[in-house]
């Protein structure tokens, strides 16, 4: 269903993405955000899944700046390679990757015509909430278990659109004490827990807990048609 573009960033960086196209007039648009894995077959599908409910969707290569081409699968060795290229992407002086992330709403715009939306999971939803609170051009943000987001210097962000936050309970990297702290400064972000673990929207992970991976979906959907049309 898609095909691999090409995003020019701000500072002239082009950058790889993968779009998907709807079959007929688009509601609107998706950029969809990586986990530390890249832009890897199930970031591909969760693309594919959006444009067949009628938006453009788009996923910029978040890992390009410090290493091209990457696509990781689950394993303990993907993590820790992922984890690697997390952290090197997060050392980039600023804006570094949200530029890439800017550069891919403002096309997934003029391409749709439409309300453009973000959806992220894991390292994906901490730069979807990022987006949310400092880029332009978005109508709605919905951050998956985002690693980071309900830490001190993250919850001081303020977001510029409305914002649907799924966390998983049984998540290792986000205590729930750090979700109830992010939900009590966040009163306007409406925040969805699941009896799952980080990583449970994704088919191809062990984690993977289809009913909740369902709802989440769901409510995504229904959050994107009331922002984006």
């Amino acid at each position: 269903m898609g095909k691999m573009i090409e995003l020019q960033a701000v500072d002239g960086t082009v950058v790889p993405a993968y779009e998907a196209q709807p079959a007929g007039a688009p509601k609107g648009a998706v950029v969809v955000i990586q986990e530390i894995f890249g832009v890897n077959s199930h970031i591909r599908n969760v693309c594919d899944g959006y444009a067949a409910q009628g938006y453009w969707a788009v996923a910029p290569a978040a890992f390009h700046r410090a290493k091209p081409g990457v696509e990781l699968g689950y394993s303990e060795a993907d993590m820790g390679e992922g984890f690697g290229y997390k952290t090197a992407v997060e050392a980039l002086p600023a804006p570094g990757v949200m530029q890439d992330i800017q550069a891919a709403i403002d096309h997934a715009a003029k391409a749709s015509g439409g309300k453009v939306g973000i959806v992220g999971y894991c390292w994906g939803g901490l730069l979807t909430w990022r987006a949310a609170c400092t880029l332009k051009g978005l109508s709605a943000a919905a951050p998956y278990y985002g690693g980071g987001v309900t830490t001190e210097a993250e919850i001081a962000r303020q977001t510029q659109v409305p914002v649907l936050a799924h966390f998983a309970e049984e998540d290792k990297w986000i205590p729930m004490d750090t979700v109830e702290a992010f939900k009590k400064s966040h009163p306007e972000v409406e925040v969805h827990t699941y009896a799952a673990h980080h990583g449970f929207n994704c088919d191809q992970r062990g984690a993977w807990h289809a009913p909740s991976a369902q709802l989440a979906r769901e409510r995504t959907l229904v959050f994107f048609k009331q922002h984006l049309g």
